[in-house]
């Protein structure tokens, strides 16, 4: 279904729409690049420890939480009459800004200038990432009778779509980040980042939002936006869903700068294995995109999600058993597991998603698509901090630190205990996905 939209005979109204996300979606996949090499920059150039590696990690994720607001301007506000492109190219100006900054500053920055800097960026992906997940949200909501390609987007192949194109981004950028993490500095891979955010923005200004065939809409006051935001918030169906989807992550104790000193400082596994582990969780991303889009849309929300969720604690169960040394006495080697389960298991985190995106674009009537999908994301971006910081809570009171890994195994069962939980609360996804925007029609 995917590569149907992108047949010939719609080249003038899908074209344009799909390029720019196309293009949004892959550098938001791609943001992995330089990521990786803030990773290995912290621990060997500025020689953090774990704790303090994932609590900069996640702290730079604050502007994410913001992205209600970044939505509700996109959505009531317009630039040159304008309200999505003026704003994903204000995003990618800011990325090119901070990480240009980074590339060119010295190799003794500080820890409060670099964490500037990259607040800087995530508020400019932020940015860009409502503007864009609104076009889709938008497109998504197109009744059938109303043009002769909204069908398509309606069913979810837009989001299925964006979803491949971010994956591919993100396999391309784990893939050459592994290979120019041991080749190069990390200045230089935040100078070619930068580079290509900027070749993004003028890009972007190129296109005319009149292009892309988004439905009209009078501009409304951020105010009035609010109190619309705040009553479809309201809704049980939503109100619900949100709460849990978000509790689902936030109750998890994320252990990820544990466990990334555990592979690189304890098992001494190169960084190109890691760069390797990285592109097959995103190689399965993307190949989850297309058999969702192919086989599993049909499937209920609640079954599907839980179901991901359940996926997780067996992982983190598998990835306990590897600490202990598991698979090693069978012959496993620590680089293979790596590259295969701990690429997934950090990917599958994201799995749940897209299902979930698709279920709240149904739900959510028309007109606050750019603020509840921003609602939506703050809401996901702030759990992952809150799992962040729970996590450095963790490590303390197990005692782990970048050379004692000894507690890691009791660590790893907790965390996929808490990961079992929410699925007893999973009643609160609605197993119907009608779309509000339809009964109108």
């Amino acid at each position: 279904m995917v590569s149907a939209e992108g047949g010939s005979g719609s080249s003038g109204g899908r074209n344009p729409i799909r390029k720019l996300l196309g293009l949004g979606y892959w550098v938001q996949g791609f943001r992995c690049f330089p990521w990786l090499a803030v990773s290995f920059f912290l621990k060997d150039g500025l020689n953090v420890d774990p704790s303090t590696l994932q609590l900069l990690q996640n702290s730079a994720n604050l502007p994410m939480v913001g992205k209600p607001l970044y939505g509700l301007v996109s959505d009531s506000i317009y630039i040159s009459g304008q309200h999505r492109v003026p704003y994903i190219a204000f995003g990618a100006f800011l990325q090119a800004l901070s990480w240009l900054a980074i590339a060119i500053s010295p190799s003794n920055i500080s820890i409060f200038t670099i964490s500037i800097y990259l607040l800087l960026s995530n508020l400019g992906a932020s940015i860009a990432e409502v503007a864009n997940d609104a076009i889709v949200a938008e497109m998504g909501k197109q009744p059938p009778s109303s043009t002769k390609h909204s069908q398509p987007s309606s069913s979810g192949s837009l989001q299925s779509f964006v979803w491949i194109a971010s994956s591919v981004g993100g396999v391309l950028g784990n893939l050459l980040g592994g290979i120019f993490i041991g080749r190069f500095s990390p200045q230089s891979m935040f100078l070619f980042f930068g580079l290509l955010l900027a070749l993004q923005f003028f890009i972007t200004i190129s296109v005319r939002e009149s292009s892309l065939g988004l439905p009209k809409r009078p501009s409304v006051g951020i105010r009035k936006q609010l109190s619309e935001l705040l009553v479809v918030l309201r809704k049980p169906e939503i109100a619900y869903s949100i709460s849990w989807f978000a509790a689902s992550y936030a109750i998890i104790p994320a252990l990820t700068g544990t466990m990334f000193f555990y592979q690189t400082q304890y098992l001494k596994i190169n960084s190109s294995v890691l760069g390797i582990s990285k592109v097959f969780g995103q190689a399965t991303m993307l190949l989850w995109g297309i058999i969702y889009n192919q086989y599993l849309k049909s499937v209920p929300p609640r079954k599907l999600i839980s179901a991901i969720q359940a996926m997780m604690a067996f992982l983190m169960i598998s990835d306990f058993l590897f600490v202990q040394g598991f698979y090693r006495q069978m012959g496993v080697p620590d680089s293979l597991y790596v590259v295969i389960f701990s690429g997934f298991l950090e990917v599958l985190f994201f799995f749940k998603i897209l299902p979930f995106s698709i279920l709240i674009a149904h739900l959510c009537p028309p007109g606050c698509e750019g603020s509840i999908m921003a609602f939506l994301m703050s809401a996901i971006a702030l759990a992952f901090i809150v799992s962040g910081y729970l996590g450095v809570a963790l490590a303390s009171y197990i005692n782990v630190t970048g050379s004692d890994f000894s507690g890691l195994p009791l660590g790893l069962l907790i965390q996929a205990a808490c990961t079992l939980l929410p699925i007893f609360w999973s009643s609160c996804i609605p197993d119907n996905v009608v779309s509000k925007g339809k009964h109108k029609d």
